[in-house]
C-alpha cells in the first residue's frame, strides 16, 4: 500500500466564502480535479488526505487560488478552472507576473489589468512617486481605468482605508431637471463609468459590501465640500468640467496618508462658455509644485475600438482646418 499524506491547509486571512465559492462551487471543483484526495473543508482550514504527490499538487493549486483572492479581492469559477488547468505552472506564472512593475491587478474575469502604453506606464509611475497626479488625455486613452485600478490595488494592499471616486455633475447637452427620479437617480448616470470600471475589478458581492460600508464611495464632486479625506485614494474624473473653486476645494480636502488623482479631457469641456475650467487653471499654476505629477496622454494611448483613434484624428483635422480658416480671415 502506498504512503498516505495528510496536510492541513490554512486559508491565511482569505474569506472562506470567497475560497469555497457559492454553494461550495470552488471546493467541489477541487474535489472533481483531485478525486484521489479526500478533501475536508472546515471553516478557515482545509484538510487533504491522499497520496503525497497528489496532496502536494492540490496544496499548490490552493495556494494559487488564495494568492488570486488576495490580489483581486475575490475569484470566480472561471478563474478557478484556469488555475486548475495550470496546476503546477500557476506558481511560476504568478511569480513572473509579480516582476512586471506595470501589472496592476487581475480583473474578476481573470484578465490582467496593466499599463499598456508608454503614457499609461508614466501614469503608474507618477502615482507611485507623487501624492497628487493630473492625468489628461482624450476619451479611451485609459487614464480613468488605469487610475481606478491603482485605487483598487492600494485598497487591496492596505495602503489606504477607502476609495473615493468623484465626478462633477455637469450636463453634456442634457438637463438634470428633466431626468426622471430623485437626486440619486438623476446623478447616477454621471457616475456610471466609475461603477463599470469597479465591476471589472472587484467581484459583485464584495463590491456591494464595500459600497454599503463606504469603503468605496462614489459621489458628485459637490459632496466633498467641508470634509478632510484621510487614508484615502481620491479620484476626480472628468475634471475639465470642475470649476476653479471646485478643484481648489477638492485638492485642499486632502488629509494624511492620501493620494489624489485628477483625470480629464480638455477637449470636452461642458461648462458654460463664461465659466473657466478649473483643470486648465490647475495645469498652469501647479505645474512646478513638488509632489505633484502631470501625465499627458494622446490618441496613441487609445485602447478602445480602432475606430476611436480614427475619429479623434478626424476631429483634430477639422479643428486644425477651422483654426487655419480663422487665421486667414481678414480683420473686421
Amino acid at each position: 500500500m502506498s504512503d498516505v499524506s495528510e496536510k492541513d491547509i490554512h486559508l491565511g486571512g482569505v474569506d472562506p466564502v470567497d475560497f469555497y465559492g457559492v454553494n461550495n462551487a470552488h471546493i467541489n471543483m477541487l474535489k472533481e480535479a483531485y478525486p484521489e484526495v479526500k478533501i475536508i473543508a472546515r471553516g478557515t482550514s482545509v484538510k487533504a488526505v491522499g497520496e503525497p504527490e497528489a496532496v502536494s499538487a492540490l496544496s499548490r493549486v490552493m495556494e494559487g487560488i488564495m494568492r488570486e483572492i488576495r490580489k483581486a479581492g475575490g475569484i470566480d469559477s472561471t478563474r478557478v478552472a484556469e488555475i486548475l488547468g495550470r496546476r503546477d505552472g500557476w506558481a511560476a506564472e504568478t511569480e513572473n507576473l509579480n516582476t512586471d512593475p506595470f501589472q496592476i491587478i487581475r480583473g474578476v474575469s481573470g484578465n490582467l489589468i496593466r499599463a499598456r502604453t508608454e503614457n499609461q506606464k508614466k501614469l503608474v509611475e507618477a502615482v507611485r512617486d507623487n501624492d497628487v497626479v493630473f492625468a489628461v488625455g482624450p476619451a479611451g486613452s485609459g487614464k480613468t481605468y488605469t487610475a481606478v485600478a491603482l485605487a483598487v490595488r492600494a485598497l487591496r494592499d492596505k495602503q489606504v482605508k477607502k476609495i473615493i471616486l468623484a465626478r462633477p455633475a455637469v450636463e453634456a447637452g442634457e438637463r438634470l431637471g428633466f431626468l426622471p427620479g430623485d437626486l440619486k437617480e438623476k446623478i447616477d448616470p454621471y457616475l456610471r463609468p466609475l461603477y463599470d470600471s469597479l465591476e471589472d475589478m472587484i467581484p459583485a458581492e464584495r463590491l456591494s459590501g464595500y459600497m454599503e460600508k463606504n469603503v468605496i464611495e462614489i459621489a458628485p464632486l459637490a459632496y466633498m465640500r467641508g470634509r478632510t479625506l484621510n487614508n484615502a485614494f481620491i479620484l476626480l474624473d472628468e475634471a475639465q468640467n470642475a470649476t476653479e473653486l471646485q478643484l481648489k476645494m477638492l485638492l485642499t480636502r486632502m488629509g494624511m496618508e492620501s493620494k489624489i488623482v485628477v483625470t480629464g479631457d480638455v477637449t470636452q469641456i461642458d461648462l458654460p462658455r463664461t465659466q473657466p475650467s478649473g483643470l486648465l487653471q490647475c495645469l498652469r499654476i501647479l505645474k512646478d509644485v513638488p509632489g505633484i505629477g502631470m501625465v499627458f496622454l494622446d490618441k496613441n494611448d487609445v485602447v478602445r475600438h480602432k475606430l476611436v483613434k480614427r475619429i479623434l484624428e478626424a476631429y483634430e483635422a477639422e479643428d486644425a482646418r477651422k483654426e487655419k480658416v480663422k487665421g486667414s480671415a481678414p480683420p473686421a
